[in-house]
């Protein structure tokens, strides 16, 4: 399976590719490209030495031709910057492709993290994705409390429950199977693709829990 991220070049796409790429052919997307293959050499360079082998690929390419190829894309990208990007990717991609949103709107003020939908009154993350999806059942929305500082480390196991949300069975399937992929996470089902702001949310009430009580990047497990 060929997995996209598009926004691959931060903590996040590298954190995937290195944990997918035991299996999959990972695809590093970037505005600049051959900022996404210097990144890639670099993942493919850890991944051997953290692994001692890897069954799939990293390679780095411009975030079009990330979206044409991938069979999964993940939008490792910031809320503000949704309509730009998916303007200009969403229309590109495969049918059969599943999207993937990890996105956040939040905003770091005095009082804390606080969720922008419910702050200034805007559209949650998920919302704004599907607007630019020819098939607006293929987004799923997921891993929004995974640490970067722990998921870049792929000799690290991890411990926490991912919280998911969509609308169709197929591609919440292949979604849940790559979250099980990661040693020590497991998939929590929400709900529809409505329900995502509740995953969505989760991040600023970790984050403010994380600050308030000077906690290291601790993830949700629910028991």
């Amino acid at each position: 399976m060929k997995i996209g991220i598009i926004g691959g070049t931060g903590g996040m796409g590298k954190g995937f590719a290195l944990r997918w790429c035991l299996k999959h052919d990972v695809l590093i997307g970037s505005r600049d490209s051959q900022r996404a293959s210097d990144a890639a050499s670099e993942y493919v360079s850890i991944a051997k030495e953290s692994h001692g082998g890897i069954g799939g690929t990293i390679a780095g390419k411009d975030n079009i031709s990330v979206a044409e190829q991938s069979d999964v894309l993940i939008l490792a990208i910031p809320y503000e910057n949704i309509d730009s990007i998916c303007s200009e990717l969403l229309g590109k991609i495969k049918d059969s492709c599943i999207v993937i949103s990890p996105i956040v709107p939040m905003v770091k003020t005095e009082t804390g993290f606080e969720f922008i939908p419910i702050k200034e009154g805007k559209p949650f993350a998920h919302q704004m994705v599907q607007k630019y999806m020819k098939n607006k059942t293929k987004l799923v929305s997921a891993f929004h409390v995974i640490s970067e500082k722990k998921l870049v480390d792929p000799k690290l196991a991890l411990d926490y429950d991912i919280f998911v949300c969509g609308d169709d069975k197929e591609s919440l399937d292949v979604v849940n199977g790559l979250i099980l992929e990661i040693k020590g996470l497991r998939a929590i089902f929400l709900g529809s693709g409505a329900l995502a702001y509740l995953a969505e949310m989760s991040t600023p009430l970790l984050l403010n829990a994380m600050i308030k009580n000077k906690m290291k990047n601790p993830g949700i497990k629910i028991l």
